[in-house]
């Protein structure tokens, strides 16, 4: 197995016109990367960090790499995204091995496509290191079924997100349908026009939700509800983002679990290091 240094295939070299290993960061808890990705942060001499990166996942940057932060809020993009393409092709044709950290999975919502696609026209080789995708991971974590044999045959990823004052433009009555769990990224802004629209186009508003914020990481806090009163559950909880919206049947499988997820975890004993697992796989 390859060491820190580099991929461990000849189909992976970098070209002469650069390199970046665009690389998905998971939720937030760093124990969700791949051996891949960790891999590669060690070897990185620049690193451009989404804001949603977990700290844990930047603390295995190493010391004598650069971090840029590009991160966006909502209604706020500190660095445009086509500053971010250009400030990543000039430092890989500059012969730096480039990493760019997104939060989940640069293919769900990160807009990975549109960096990959402004690296190759740059003439910039390009990899994609993929990430447990929030929906996965954080679903995973609050141990909710996102498809379930009785309940959820199906299972369909939105985005919650609009521009200032408009609504999300999303198939609604497809949304509605029974037997579906439907998980919206970026949500909570928009939380009350999307249940009103899902239970216009014929979803219960009895139908179970959860609203969990900070996924994954020390700071999470999830919320359990239902669709008709969702806005008055993310108020209530302190809910202000970014989270994730769970809707579905198979959220009432969940919440009857936390109880009892909470002591087993007090109770489990101390997961090795990530140090001492690289060690396992060196």
């Amino acid at each position: 197995m390859a060491g820190p240094s580099g991929p461990t295939n000849n189909s992976h070299a970098p070209s002469l016109g650069g390199h970046v290993v665009l690389i998905g960061a998971g939720p937030g808890d760093p124990d969700l990367l791949t051996v891949r990705a960790v891999r590669e942060i060690a070897a990185a001499d620049v690193v451009f960090a989404d804001r949603l990166v977990g700290k844990g996942v930047l603390d295995l940057i190493p010391a004598s790499a650069e971090i840029v932060s590009v991160g966006k809020s909502k209604g706020e993009h500190s660095v445009p995204q086509d500053e971010i393409h250009r400030r990543m092709i000039v430092a890989a044709k500059a012969g730096k091995r480039v990493v760019r950290l997104k939060g989940g999975d640069p293919f769900i919502f990160g807009r990975g496509g549109e960096e990959v696609e402004a690296l190759r026209e740059a003439g910039i080789a390009v990899e994609v290191v993929p990430g447990i995708s929030a929906a996965l991971g954080v679903a995973a974590a609050a141990q909710i079924p996102l498809t379930h044999r009785d309940t959820a045959q199906a299972v369909t990823f939105v985005t919650g997100h609009a521009k200032l004052g408009e609504e999300p433009d999303l198939d609604w009555h497809a949304l509605a349908r029974p037997n579906q769990t439907v998980v919206v990224y970026m949500g909570v802004g928009t939380a009350g026009t999307i249940a009103a629209r899902l239970v216009a186009a014929g979803r219960g508003p009895e139908t179970p939700v959860a609203v969990i914020e900070n996924g994954t990481r020390e700071n999470e806090i999830r919320a359990f509800g239902a669709l008709g009163s969702l806005s008055e559950t993310i108020q209530t909880a302190g809910i202000q983002g970014p989270a994730l919206l769970i809707i579905g049947e198979v959220v009432a499988v969940a919440k009857d679990a936390q109880a009892v997820v909470r002591d087993a975890v007090k109770g489990a004993k101390a997961k090795p290091s990530l140090s001492d697992l690289w060690r396992m796989f060196s």
